[in-house]
């Protein structure tokens, strides 16, 4: 880890702290992290910063566990199963929090390109990009006018519904190392057409995210197609 990653880690654990600080006092902060109420004040305060292993522990560990409450609590169901997840997906900074949690939790290798899908994915794709510093990518739905040349991966599904994603030729180049990353997976449909797209243009997938899981389908479905690093910040029970 050089200088600048080191740096960014620590500003990353400053700002998971100063979430968690926003509904407890500094002792319940400290009982929370396990670290002293004084330091966190220093760290919250911005006086100094965490060393690189208390950053690690606190962006790893305390981290996920609070951004996975965190997004719990603004997640609702309706009575069909349903998931309204738009307190989460449009809270852009709730989402740049998310970003260095999961790639330090999953192991994610640095990508070229995250991948996502039009339209719900994008603003998770968009913090997942920026921090690692890469290209977003989105399919979408239906071809765009002025684009001439696709990626196209069209599969029908249980119901009898054909879903077809497209995603413009330049977007992606062969050898290009690829994140692929939604708001949510349920049957993993989604993501198999990502991947998908990810293999027709010889691009090298380095791991699929999802914000939420319902029931672990999906999950177990990517993971019979790539053997980079499969996962979600939380999971509900799929009723």
């Amino acid at each position: 880890m050089n200088r600048a990653e080191k740096a960014a880690l620590q500003l990353q654990a400053v700002a998971v702290l100063r979430m968690l600080k926003e509904t407890r006092t500094y002792d319940e902060l400290a009982e929370l992290t396990g670290l002293p109420a004084g330091d966190l004040n220093r760290y919250v305060n911005g006086h100094v910063l965490p060393g690189i292993e208390r950053a690690r522990e606190v962006v790893q560990g305390v981290g996920r566990d609070a951004l996975a409450t965190e997004l719990e609590s603004r997640v609702e169901f309706d009575d069909e199963g349903y998931v309204d997840n738009s307190g989460v997906v449009f809270d852009q900074s709730f989402l740049d929090l998310v970003a260095p949690v999961a790639a330090n939790t999953l192991g994610f290798e640095r990508p070229d390109v995250v991948l996502t899908a039009a339209t719900d994915g994008i603003t998770l794709g968009a913090a997942m990009a920026s921090y690692f510093d890469a290209r977003v990518a989105y399919a979408k739905k239906s071809k765009e006018t002025a684009v001439e040349e696709f990626i196209e991966s069209r599969q029908r599904l249980a119901s009898g519904i054909e879903l077809t994603y497209y995603l413009p030729t330049r977007a992606l180049s062969s050898g290009e190392n690829v994140l692929i990353v939604d708001d949510l997976i349920r049957s993993g449909e989604t993501q198999e057409l990502l991947l998908d797209i990810a293999l027709q243009s010889d691009a090298d997938v380095t791991g699929v995210f999802a914000l939420i899981s319902v029931g672990t389908e999906g999950i177990d479905r990517a993971r019979e197609i790539t053997d980079a690093p499969v996962g979600a910040l939380t999971t509900f029970d799929d009723e």
